[in-house]
C-alpha cells in the first residue's frame, strides 16, 4: 500500500470515530449505571442491567432500571429494581423499589 492510501484510510477511521467520542463526552449513562451496579453488588460473579424507562428534566434524568445479579455462591440470579437520579452526568440519588411496583419516571407536580 502506498503512503497516500494509508493516510486516507487512517483519516477515514479517525473521522468515523468522532461521533462515538462525542456521545461518550455528553454523560455516558451506561458507564454511570455499570459503576452503580458494580458498587451495589461488589461480590457478584456476573451481572447485567436493563433500563425500563427514563425521564429527562433539564440536566436531571431519572432512570428506572432492573439489575440481575448472580452471586458467587448462588446458582440462580437475583433481580433488583432501582430508580436512579442522574444530574449533570453524575449519579445523585438511588431508590430501591419492588420488582412488581408501578413506577413512573415523570416530572414532579405541584399540588
Amino acid at each position: 500500500m502506498t503512503r497516500f492510501t494509508r493516510l486516507i484510510l487512517l483519516g477515514s477511521l479517525a473521522i468515523a470515530l468522532l461521533p462515538i467520542q462525542a456521545m461518550a463526552n455528553t454523560g455516558d449513562i451506561g458507564t454511570i449505571i455499570e459503576s452503580f451496579v458494580t458498587k451495589q453488588f461488589p461480590d457478584a460473579a456476573s451481572h447485567f442491567w436493563i433500563v425500563n424507562e427514563t425521564q429527562w428534566d433539564g440536566d436531571e434524568m431519572i432512570v428506572d432500571m432492573n439489575a440481575i445479579v448472580t452471586e458467587q455462591r448462588q446458582a440462580a440470579p437475583t433481580a433488583s429494581r432501582f430508580l436512579l437520579l442522574i444530574v449533570e452526568g453524575r449519579l445523585k440519588g438511588i431508590q430501591s423499589i419492588p420488582l412488581d411496583a408501578v413506577a413512573e419516571c415523570q416530572k414532579e407536580q405541584e399540588a
